[in-house]
């Protein structure tokens, strides 16, 4: 016969959800997983879980090959429930940080493809955000948050619900985004790449839905753009700033010359010019070089780049 203390601790094992993991753990399913009603694949089906739900070991522990979580539902509901112990990575994980980062990859290439998995933006979303949640001092940490924050501004950029019109300039912008993800990135990330990244992407919250043949927005788009790549001069967007700035005053030559402001038009040309000049002293290898390089070239010649005017 065992010891008592010894049939103890063997109940306690058989029992346990995993040698590893203990009650209030958290992971992060990597594949579609079932919420079952109780640990048995014949009992009732509650849910069926997407790739990067964040799960939470429920206290009392679970048959082998068993978990028994607490899992965040499609619009935050909580359900206790039994998964099978497969595919769900925890903080103890090895390389599960890696193992998050790589499915994430895979579902948003799978987002990408004409046909591909109806959801799989919205997993990469939640797998990017899990590999910060549960790994913040992995190196690519910083990286995956900001992905995440990144595919949920494009999600949310391209929903029209959520470009409502809004005051500024006196007409409708994009101000109603939801920033907190972003600004959670220039927050958690400052001085970082991701950090100048997540700035350059909140400005878009400034930019004009429509200019409407005015010159008010491109005018101060332009000033946004400009002041944005003074202050992030290392930015990886720096480029694309300076360029979106330039292309900003091109298209006031245009406005201005149709408001029959020939002097402002006139300043305007100047000013692009000089800012794609800028560019691309500044960042000569870049694409956005060759792009400010057209730019400039059609400005000088003359030649309308804003508009649907052909000469």
């Amino acid at each position: 016969m065992f010891p008592r203390s010894l049939k103890s601790l063997i109940v306690c094992v058989a029992l346990s959800a995993s040698a590893a993991w203990a009650a209030g753990d958290r992971g992060y399913n990597v594949r579609p997983a079932i919420l079952y009603l109780s640990p048995d694949t014949s009992s009732t089906k509650m849910e069926e879980m997407e790739r990067g739900r964040e799960l939470t070991i429920v206290p009392g522990g679970a048959p082998s090959g068993w978990l028994h979580v607490l899992p965040t539902l499609k619009g935050g509901r909580e359900v206790s429930g039994w998964v099978l112990d497969k595919g769900v990575v925890f903080a103890n994980t090895p390389n599960g940080d890696h193992i998050l980062f790589g499915e994430a990859i895979d579902s948003e290439a799978e987002a990408s493809r004409r046909h591909g998995r109806k959801g799989a933006d919205k997993d990469a979303l939640r797998l990017y955000y899990a590999v910060y949640d549960l790994f913040p001092q992995s190196p690519i940490a910083g990286e995956a948050l900001y992905r995440a924050a990144d595919i949920q501004w494009q999600l949310d950029f391209s929903d029209p619900i959520l470009r409502r019109p809004a005051a500024m300039l006196g007409l409708g912008t994009n101000a109603e985004l939801d920033d907190s993800l972003m600004k959670k990135v220039t927050k958690k990330l400052r001085g970082t790449k991701w950090a100048d990244l997540a700035e350059f992407r909140l400005l878009d919250v400034k930019l004009c839905r429509e200019w409407e043949g005015l010159a008010k927005c491109p005018e101060k788009e332009s000033e946004l753009y400009e002041k944005y790549a003074n202050e992030h001069p290392q930015s990886p967007a720096a480029a694309e700033a300076l360029y979106d700035a330039a292309w900003r005053q091109a298209a006031l030559v245009e406005i201005y010359k149709g408001d029959n402001q020939a002097g402002k038009s006139a300043g305007a040309r100047q000013r692009a010019i000089a800012i794609a000049q800028r560019l691309i002293s500044a960042y000569s290898q870049s694409d956005w070089a060759a792009r400010a390089q057209r730019l400039a070239f059609l400005v000088e010649q003359g030649v309308n780049t804003y508009g649907s005017g052909v000469e």
